[in-house]
């Protein structure tokens, strides 16, 4: 496996945050629900921006605090693959910081147009990995005036539960929540028994779906060379399960499972025979493990050129879905839940909320 080896993070509660973290969460799905007619809105308030640069995407979000909770007014998502060629070089490549940062300055002007006066924006795994990355952010800044930070796997995971909360009612006391990104893929497992949900500890895995591909050498690969990559992600997932006795507490009394990803958002929109990608019908979705593994299969087993067609891959994923289908099948795999929750939400959501929370508005 690429870079380094998984990390295990031992989770403290943070006692600084309370119930009114939960609250204003709750509110999030009817806030977001409002994106489609972002222009239309026109409520008073300050405006908050968060920046979620990863190895395949940038993304931002902008909203406003109101009393029915964060109103989205805009948005932004590109896919920029910052980390193509990292694997190998160990460097951030120029094409790969053109794209970057010709995105980033579509965020700074929606940012100076919404007057925004709060805003964060961070980085994750192509950037943590980086020998260049200081190099980088130094030429965003001069480039764009954004300011980026590198976040530890262990606050990416947290701001990821953060974001997500509001799908995590259940009647379970506990709930395993994995994000395939492109150069990492976190895991937490978490306690529902408190007033508000908190992780017991983080696995952050040094593979995702950029960083997988290129190891593999082409996007596709043969049924016994799929296997062979379950595999070896399950044999990184063991120690964790070990640890905190996940696959125990599936087996005694169930856990909810949840995931957040391009790749089970794909999948998702897929099982509902979306035409074109529906955030709003997707975010929230359960399906069974059942019909789960049929897509995963039925994506796995096509060439990359048949997996161009499909509306909801298109030619921007298709040479990535095969890896986030095995990392997706060690994780199903190993917790043979029944049934997985798809998020699409995250980071953003979670950066967005602890601002408007930090800045006491309600």
């Amino acid at each position: 496996m690429p870079g380094r080896g998984p990390v295990n993070y031992r989770v403290k509660r943070d006692k600084t945050r309370t119930k009114a973290l939960e609250d204003s969460m709750a509110k999030w799905p009817a806030a977001n629900s409002q994106f489609r007619n972002r222009r239309r809105y026109k409520g008073g308030g300050p405006c908050f921006a968060a920046i979620d640069l990863g190895t395949h995407n940038c993304r931002m979000l902008i909203a406003k605090p109101s009393d029915k909770g964060p109103v989205v007014i805009d948005g932004f998502s590109r896919i920029v693959r910052l980390g193509e060629g990292l694997t190998h070089s160990g460097n951030l490549c120029e094409d790969a910081i053109q794209r970057t940062i010709s995105a980033l300055r579509v965020c700074a002007s929606k940012i100076r147009r919404h007057n925004v006066v709060q805003s964060r924006h961070i980085a994750t795994e192509a950037c943590r990995q980086a020998i260049n990355c200081k190099d980088f952010f130094e030429k965003v800044h001069a480039e764009t005036g954004i300011m980026l930070e590198a976040i530890p796997a262990e606050e990416e995971a947290t701001l990821t539960l953060t974001g997500c909360m509001p799908l995590l009612r259940c009647g379970h006391s506990r709930a395993l929540m994995f994000d395939i990104g492109g150069g990492s893929t976190e895991l937490s497992w978490i306690d529902l028994t408190t007033p508000e949900p908190r992780a017991i500890g983080i696995l952050s895995l040094p593979i995702g779906v950029v960083n997988l591909m290129e190891k593999n050498g082409k996007p596709d690969c043969t049924a016994d060379g799929f296997d062979c990559l379950v595999a070896e992600i399950d044999a990184l997932l063991a120690p964790f399960d070990a640890e905190f006795g996940i696959s125990e507490t599936f087996a005694r009394e169930g856990a909810r499972m949840l995931g957040t990803s391009g790749t089970v958002t794909t999948l998702g929109a897929m099982h509902l025979g979306l035409q074109r990608y529906d955030r709003s019908v997707v975010d929230g979705l359960t399906i069974d493990f059942a019909d789960l593994e049929k897509l995963a299969d039925r994506v796995s087993a096509m060439p990359c050129e048949a997996r161009k067609s499909l509306p909801c891959i298109g030619p921007e994923r298709a040479d990535l879905m095969v890896m986030g289908c095995a990392i997706l099948k060690a994780i199903t795999k190993r917790w043979p839940a029944g049934r997985l929750r798809i998020a699409d939400r995250g980071v953003r959501e979670g950066l967005l909320v602890r601002m408007m929370q930090d800045a006491k508005v309600q």
